[in-house]
């Protein structure tokens, strides 16, 4: 009944909502015509693939080669050109393929899809006179950056594992949460406050093994997005940032299998055509073997581990099929756990913990026009966490997590060279489990009468303009318009057979997101940038930790919970050097928070199983400012960038600290990163990795002291001591190797992490000690506490062998 209900609102929803914007495509269909007509122009649409797999590529630069006036391909590889009659030259080009040129006489409105060829020479060899490559100065785009997958790949990694995520962190205004941690700081926010999407899906917990990987295998990564600031109108829902990934389509021209062996894991990607380019598939999976490596020597009864085990999976699937010229659907899935177990025989224990994301997004594009362009998507979004024991006559379980259904539809309309419009809709209805245990002792068993969840509705509405108003300014400008409605079980109609019925409308909320970004340019290779965006956040993360565990709960606004809401602004400063070789930006940014959460001080997630927890959490503000620079080489044998911020992260609540402020726990004040790979030769790759930050806050014990036989311990103020810097270099070699007679490739990856062992913090914790020769105990005044620091990664080599064939 719940599917069918969602089933129901969803497409009530769309329905409505194309209905009611009939007038208005039929009303821009009739602008496009008479504006078109009257200025005797036309329009150059189409889509731009790679050539040897038909995938689409986003972000090509489409463009007349004398006025240097173009745009560039989307997220499917559409692009629209409109200019007056006339013969140009139109040129394609994208970094790491060959630039194609094409002479077109637009005399008429014509569709053009172009294949790029793969670019077999060096980049810096074949730089084509009138490429486009100024993105960095001439775009509105600010606090933005995409990242190439095979330059991520060739980065040194932790035991051979490429990791999306770890190569974010490298990017100034982004921080890790500690050694080895995945989870993402941006600009003073908390890993909640991150949109991370995979095809348009939003992935709740994107890191395996406890933080240190995460779940985005890249051999089916095709584009990576990151927005620190100035985020456009048609993202929405967290404070302060979106991680936007896009899936491989899959070849549609030839069958291709792909993977690697490493050390922590082996993983494997099949691809290929169903129909010859019209239709393809993916399928690429991962699997982790500690469990099985580790098993020899945790069966020793001395050992402490002895019974554990631990591994994650993941699998990523998708297919796409071309309808026609004007139509094309996509079915993209994810699906991923990680499982921690626990045996003991003699006591008969057993424990099991398993945790995951699965993600579906069923998406429809449709080109209306040769100038509006339609994707309408259904997704469906599942994060559940699970703890398991048993012992003999004993059993306890205790699970939490969320479900999304989304649907969504989003429209481009690009009527002219000087703007490029954006406008849609999206719905998204949320059933949050926060907490709930069941269990038994004995022929007792004990289990709430329903299990216990939230329902919210949660909608928005948006529109934006990207408009050139003259050669220097450009200026986009956006608005969504944000609503929230609490769902809450009405007492004089329950249906026993179902959690839906009953529910009635509570606590609702909503508000307007202006945002703004403006280019001036100040030259052709330089310009500046002011951004200011206004964001909602209605959904909200508890956690107990520094570090994002699949133990902390995702719990919904309500009537006493308040969204958290931002206010950031940005001005930079963008500068190209030597022929758009090298890009340099320097930002600085001003954020403030409202409505941040924390748990109240003494208070556990498990206090509040099979119930709200709303009256478990404390609310407060934050604020954070800082400057950010970034020096980055894309060309050339050696590429690479050096990013350097200089921040301040500060929180306020009534009730901690004794309503003092105090720093965030990943508040650093430097963070330093430098990344570099040089291509040796056509077989031998170099890389290297170096990164500098300020340590961490963290609460200590300061002394503990005795009144009247008790104990009694002093603390340092909230995130009152600060560890010690956190630093170390990584190195890699790459060799590549194809065989000249068949189409197979390989390759070895070898890495060192933490080059020269640095023995960075992990955690710090107390221990009494009592003076050498003297037995007693803490009331005897003999026994003192001392601190001991914890660090998990020495020097660590590791080994990959890739393959493609």
């Amino acid at each position: 009944m719940l599917i069918t209900l969602i089933c129901i609102s969803l497409y009530n929803f769309i329905h409505n909502f194309l209905y009611k914007l009939k007038r208005l495509i039929l009303f821009l269909s009739l602008l496009t015509y008479f504006t078109s007509f009257s200025q005797n122009s036309f329009t150059l649409s189409g889509y731009v693939t790679e050539e040897e797999s038909g995938e689409s590529l986003i972000g090509v630069s489409v463009f007349d080669e004398k006025s240097f006036k173009g745009t560039t391909t989307n997220q499917y590889g559409f692009y629209s050109l409109t200019l007056e009659s006339g013969t140009y030259v139109i040129q394609y080009s994208f970094i790491g393929l060959k630039t194609f040129s094409k002479t077109i006489n637009l005399n008429q409105d014509k569709r053009v899809n172009i294949p790029l060829k793969d670019n077999s020479i060096k980049t810096d060899e074949v730089t084509v006179k009138g490429e486009k490559s100024d993105k960095n100065v001439e775009s509105t785009n600010m606090s933005q950056v995409k990242l190439q997958v095979s330059n991520i790949k060739k980065l040194p990694v932790i035991l051979g594992e490429v990791d999306v995520l770890k190569s974010a962190q490298l990017l100034p205004g982004i921080q890790s949460g500690g050694e080895g941690n995945s989870a993402l700081y941006v600009r003073g926010g908390g890993p909640d406050q991150n949109l991370i999407l995979l095809d348009e899906a939003v992935v709740y917990n994107a890191s395996h093994l406890f933080g240190f990987f995460s779940v985005f295998n890249a051999d089916a990564i095709k584009d990576i997005n990151i927005i620190k600031g100035g985020m456009p109108a048609q993202y929405g829902g967290r404070l302060s940032s979106v991680l936007d990934i896009s899936m491989k389509d899959g070849n549609n021209k030839k069958f291709e299998l792909d993977g690697g062996i490493g050390l922590l894991s082996s993983r494997a990607t099949v691809q290929g055509p169903i129909v010859k380019n019209k239709s393809s598939f993916i399928v690429s999976g991962r699997r982790t073997y500690i469990d099985v490596l580790s098993k020899p020597f945790l069966n020793n009864e001395d050992n402490a581990f002895s019974g554990s085990g631990y591994y994650f999976y993941d699998l990523t699937t998708k297919v796409n099929y071309r309808l026609s010229d004007r139509d094309k659907l996509f079915l993209s899935g994810y699906f991923g756990r990680d499982v921690f177990s626990f045996n003991n025989s003699d006591n008969g224990i057993n424990i099991q913990i398993p945790w995951g994301n699965a993600t579906t997004s069923l998406r429809w594009n449709h080109l209306l026009n040769d100038k509006l362009f339609l994707n309408t998507s259904l997704i469906f979004t599942d994060y559940r966490f699970e703890f398991n024991i048993e012992q003999q006559e004993f059993a306890l379980k205790i699970f939490s997590g969320i479900n999304d259904w989304n649907g969504k539809v989003d429209f481009t309309y690009i009527p002219n060279l000087r703007h490029n419009v954006k406008f849609g809709a999206n719905y998204i209805y949320h059933i949050f489990t926060p907490g709930n245990a069941s269990g038994r002792a004995g022929e007792v068993t004990f289990e709430p009468d329903k299990i216990f969840k939230q329902y919210s509705n949660e909608a928005a509405i948006y529109i934006s303009d990207d408009y050139e108003l003259s050669e220097k300014i450009k200026v986009n400008a956006g608005l969504r318009f944000s609503y929230f409605q609490a769902l809450e079980k009405d007492s004089s109609n329950i249906d026993l057979d179902s959690n839906i019925v009953g529910l009635v409308s509570g606590k609702e909320y909503f508000g307007l997101e202006p945002r703004l970004s403006v280019r001036y340019r100040l030259n052709s290779n330089s310009s500046i940038k002011a951004a200011y965006t206004e964001n909602y956040q209605y959904i909200h993360l508890a956690s107990t930790s520094a570090v994002s565990l699949p133990t902390d709960l995702w719990v919904p606004s309500s009537s006493k919970i308040e969204p958290k809401f931002s206010r950031q602004y940005a001005l930079g400063y963008f500068k190209n050097f030597v022929n758009d070789t090298y890009e340099a930006s320097l930002e600085g940014y001003y954020k403030e928070m409202d409505n941040l959460i924390e748990y109240k001080e003494g208070v556990l997630p498990e206090d509040n199983t099979n119930q709200s927890s709303d009256n478990a959490f404390t609310f407060g503000n934050g604020e954070s400012y800082g400057l950010e620079m970034l020096i980055k080489k894309n060309n050339g044998d050696l590429t690479g960038w050096i990013g350097y911020t200089l921040s301040k992260t500060t929180r306020y609540f009534d009730d901690v600290n004794q309503g003092n402020s105090f720093p965030a726990k990943y508040d650093r004040r430097h963070d330093l990163s430098i990344t570099t790979s040089y291509q040796l030769n056509d077989k031998w790759t170099l890389s290297g990795v170096f990164v500098y930050s300020s340590g961490n806050n963290i609460t200590l014990p300061t002394e503990r002291y005795v009144i009247g036989g008790n104990v009694y311990t002093e603390f340092t103020s909230r995130n009152g001591f600060k560890m010690v810097p956190y630093h170390r270099m990584d190195i890699g070699a790459t060799y590549d190797y194809k065989w000249k007679k068949r189409d197979y490739y390989s390759s070895w990856n070898f890495s060192i992490y933490n080059l020269y062992s640095r023995k960075n913090p992990y955690f710090i914790y107390l221990d009494l000690e009592s003076p050498d020769g003297i037995d007693g105990t803490i009331q005897d005044g003999n026994l003192t506490p001392k601190a001991y620091q914890v660090s998990i990664f020495p020097i660590l080599p590791s080994i990959t062998w890739n393959f493609n064939f």
